[in-house]
């Protein structure tokens, strides 16, 4: 493919313009939002006419603090938790998927995708019910688990393409050495996977950050309830109030982790994504 002329570079740069203007105009509106007055939620302006920090204080020191705080800290743990034991569990089934031949194995592929795209809202009620039936219902295990549906699909199929491209003839080489199978696998392989194996912990942990279904359904006090859900239960000052420029707040706040992950280990999410999509 030839160098771009100067019209085609001018005219993906107007297109990479307006998708960024599309994807980041929410979030900015979002960022202005959280420092709006009260009084100024519903002057039309897009920026406020005078920056306040009012809102943090709110959910931060104030008297949304409770609600906030115990939900950030069940959001971390839970996801914490639950993106280890999806990466853990990923890792192996990947290796055995890429490496191993076996009746079934793309019936697991399948049944993995089929989980994926299955619509969440349509198993809460059933999920509820049972997990009230056993105890689960508000606990950190209670959302962690319905979690490893949402990780593990995603997981399995990015390692799995990740370890078909890694040499067979290392893993031999290995076990020629006089390493046993779980050796060459750990020493050997794991190593080379690492890019992988990160960039699917990232992606497991943002699907679980960013939950709602799940955590509005399966929790009833702060507990266990993590923020996209605490969020619904922002009250302003008073009745008369809306609690918009604190929910605002509140998603700046617990968005910024997820955009600094992203700055920081771009350059391993994009190889991580890309080694996995070329076979070796």
């Amino acid at each position: 493919m030839g160098a771009l002329s100067g019209r085609q570079k001018v005219g993906w740069g107007v297109i990479t313009v307006l998708v960024l203007v599309y994807a980041l105009f929410p979030v900015a509106s979002v960022f202005a939002t959280s420092f709006k007055l009260p009084s100024e939620l519903t002057s039309g302006r897009f920026l406020p006419s005078s920056w306040t920090t009012t809102n943090y204080e709110q959910i931060l020191v104030g008297g949304a603090q409770d609600l906030f705080l115990s939900a950030l800290r069940n959001s971390i743990g839970i996801s914490l938790i639950a993106t280890a034991i999806a990466v853990v569990l990923a890792t192996l089934a990947a290796y055995a998927i890429a490496r191993l031949d076996f009746p079934g194995k793309r019936l697991i592929l399948t049944a993995a995708l089929g989980v994926s795209i299955f619509p969440v809202i349509s198993i809460v009620t059933p999920l509820f019910n049972l997990w009230r039936s056993i105890g689960l219902y508000d606990t950190w295990a209670g959302l962690i688990i319905p979690y490893l549906s949402l990780t593990l699909p995603i997981s399995i199929w990015t390692l799995a393409a990740f370890f078909r491209q890694i040499p067979w003839e290392l893993e031999q080489a290995a076990q020629v050495d006089g390493a046993t199978s779980w050796q060459a696998f750990r020493k050997a392989i794991v190593p080379l996977a690492a890019p992988g194996v990160f960039t699917t912990a990232l992606i497991a942990f943002f699907i679980a950050w960013n939950d709602f279904v799940y955590g509005i359904s399966l929790t009833s006090t702060e507990a266990a309830r993590p923020v996209p859900a605490a969020l619904a239960f922002f009250t302003g000052a008073s009745q008369f109030e809306e609690p918009t420029g604190s929910i605002s707040a509140a998603a700046v706040v617990v968005t910024v982790p997820v955009v600094v992950l992203v700055l920081l280990f771009q350059r391993q999410i994009v190889s991580g994504l890309t080694q996995g999509a070329v076979k070796g």
